[in-house]
């Protein structure tokens, strides 16, 4: 394997031995060779550990690293500080990817010299995969911070990124978050002169359904308390930039997304204790989203109804 490779995939792994297999071997089947792959196992008490040493015996590309459960942010920057590839990436245990992804993806950096290379990402949910275009409006690093709050996805997985921005900018994954620290990351990028191109391709897919220990389907009080740890993180980051605005609507618009999950008060404490958050949470962001029109009116006063009207609506779809 080479020292320093062109690509470096990371992985973080936690509880995945049901599906990892067949993330692994969509990164083991790239027409790209070039690359490598970081397992971070982080203290899995299952046996995906068990998995990562299996496909690391077989193809020295795959590195694994043992390490004790600290969240997804721990073992995200763990693969970023051990990865030696020119580029990185990461991947999600639960999703898969195209086997030309890197390939393209890396022609795409070496074209354009870039730092950054966007692409467009399938959505796998109950069988049906349907594409979602990531083009930014413009590709000035300004424009695409700001659109990370907009229509594009704050992920890092469908992102190539040349890997000594993180050192040379000093960004770091924010041990504080295990939810949207992709996020955070890729806007702590983008608030420096980056150079960004768009690859008009999809390649990855994000599978929404079948990963049970995944936080993204887990609403608590701790989740709430996590939305409003990363919104004073978000402000720090970007208060007084021209992203700031965009962004703090969408921190808004996920606490009141977040207590509508929860589905813990009636109406009127729904009304109330979203209060401070309703006027910036429309602002930008909200009707791109599916959930728009039953937060709406839940904010209005009528939560029983939408939470209700929620669930039917969701269940005709499946």
């Amino acid at each position: 394997m080479n020292d320093r490779p062109a690509i470096s995939v990371i992985v973080a792994v936690y509880k995945a031995e049901s599906y990892l297999r067949k993330c692994l071997d969509s990164l083991r089947a790239q027409t790209f060779k070039d690359f490598e792959v970081l397992l971070i196992d982080d203290g899995s008490p299952d046996g995906s550990g068990a998995i990562c040493d299996e496909y690391a015996a077989g193809d020295s590309r795959f590195r694994v690293f043992h390490k004790e459960n600290g969240g997804v942010s721990s073992a995200r920057q763990y693969g970023t500080d051990h990865a030696r590839g020119e580029y990185t990436i990461h991947a999600d245990p639960d999703d898969w990817v195209e086997p030309d992804m890197l390939a393209q993806l890396y022609a795409k950096a070496k074209a354009e010299d870039a730092d950054m290379v966007i692409c467009d990402y399938y959505v796998d949910t109950y069988g049906k995969s349907r594409r979602v275009v990531q083009r930014p409006s413009a590709l000035d690093h300004e424009t695409v911070l700001r659109e990370l709050f907009q229509q594009l996805h704050g992920s890092c997985w469908n992102k190539l990124v040349r890997r000594v921005c993180y050192s040379e900018y000093g960004v770091t994954f924010p041990l504080e978050l295990s939810l949207c620290e992709d996020l955070y990351v890729n806007a702590a990028l983008l608030c420096h002169d980056l150079r960004v191109a768009y690859l008009p391709q999809a390649f990855y897919h994000y599978v929404q359904y079948i990963n049970s220990n995944s936080l993204v389907g887990k609403v608590s009080e701790a989740t709430i308390q996590q939305d409003l740890v990363r919104m004073n993180l978000f402000e720090k980051l970007l208060h007084g930039t021209f992203a700031w605005s965009s962004c703090e609507s969408v921190m808004c618009y996920q606490v009141i997304a977040h207590y509508f999950y929860m589905h813990t008060c009636n109406s009127a404490e729904f009304k109330k204790i979203c209060s401070p958050y309703t006027d910036k949470a429309f602002r930008y962001t909200g009707s791109m989203t599916s959930i728009y029109p039953f937060l709406k009116l839940s904010c209005w006063g009528f939560y029983n109804v939408a939470y209700s009207l929620y669930n039917i609506i969701k269940n005709i779809r499946r």
